[in-house]
């Protein structure tokens, strides 16, 4: 289930090319604004049910299932069984709240990444794969990753005012509030109520997930590249045009933890019932969000959204 922890990311991409590309001929910004948000209506009940997960609302009960070696365990509601209800409850429209910010959030996303690509242009340099040139390699992967960062962190910094708005209209259905109803009406409520800084709540962790996960990524495939796959194989080109999108899987779990505290602090205090006790305590900073889920052990809830075991163990059950 790493994947379904990846989705939120944009920074890469399989081989071919990524929203990073935005800045090519006229015209291919406006395909990849449509690409991108065709993907985003079409993940987000997934991420809808993960953001519900993350909060800790679990409206269905947990129901008895046996593992691989055949012991019984406590099973939550994955992510089918839990986007049913969200079905019976709001109808199939419900499973797309909080999708216009989102698209707005995605879209915004996108023409920064274009736009500043444009304004700091990164210098092309000669590709290098033989280990006898490891130093200039090296040097290209770090300048690549620092612009490709540069980037990723002035689109999420442009972006994160509506990613908040569309995590609190989501979580909306925990409490059954309507608070938040309209981007305009939501943008002038946060405003009034919490000045600017309530536009970057959780931004701090966003940005220091997309930064490791930048790095940890391209250096990984990087030496995977240069070190494990030998020139003299006949499909080493190929394999290095997809380690670094395997990386990027690989890698998403372990930053998981940022992702998740960054989507509890959006959410945090602004007066809907997801975001207060007995959901989460009023957290100080996302430092002390960390320090709680540490402590409960929860740091990567919502990671896996098919096979949620509860946190019972299957020792209190009585074996047939």
């Amino acid at each position: 289930m790493a994947a379904m922890a990846a989705l939120p990311r944009a920074p890469l991409s399989p081989p071919g090319g990524g929203a990073e590309d935005a800045a090519g001929p006229e015209g291919t910004e406006g395909l990849f604004v449509l690409l991108g948000a065709g993907l985003a209506a079409a993940s987000h009940p997934l991420l809808y049910v993960k953001l519900l997960v993350q909060v800790g609302h679990e409206p269905l009960p947990p129901t008895i299932g046996r593992n691989v070696l055949g012991r019984k365990v406590l099973y939550l509601p994955g992510f089918f069984t839990y986007a049913r209800h969200i079905v019976e409850v709001d109808g199939k429209r419900g499973l797309f709240r909080g999708l216009t910010p989102r698209l707005i959030s995605s879209t915004l996303s996108t023409i920064t990444r274009g736009s500043v690509k444009k304004a700091f242009p990164l210098e092309d340099m000669e590709h290098v794969s033989n280990k006898d040139d490891m130093k200039t390699s090296l040097r290209k992967v770090v300048r690549e990753t620092s612009h490709e960062m540069m980037m990723q962190c002035v689109s999420r910094v442009v972006s994160h005012p509506l990613h908040v708005i569309s995590m609190r209209c989501m979580v909306q259905f925990v409490g059954r509030e309507v608070k938040y109803s309209g981007v305009f009406s939501a943008i002038g409520r946060i405003f009034k109520e919490e000045g600017i800084l309530g536009f970057f709540v959780g931004l701090v962790p966003h940005i220091l997930g997309d930064v490791i996960f930048l790095w940890c990524c391209n250096l990984l495939a990087h030496f995977i590249n240069t070190y494990a796959v030998d020139d003299n194989f006949s499909q080493a080109s190929v394999i290095r045009s997809y380690t670094k999108f395997v990386m990027g899987i690989a890698v998403s779990m372990l930053t998981y933890p940022f992702l998740l505290v960054g989507d509890l602090m959006a959410v945090n205090n602004c007066g809907l019932r997801a975001g207060l006790p007995p959901y989460a305590p009023v957290f100080a900073s996302w430092i002390h969000c960390w320090r709680h889920l540490s402590a409960q052990g929860q740091l990567f809830r919502g990671s896996s959204l098919l096979f949620r075991r509860a946190p019972i163990p299957a020792a209190s059950f009585p074996i047939d």
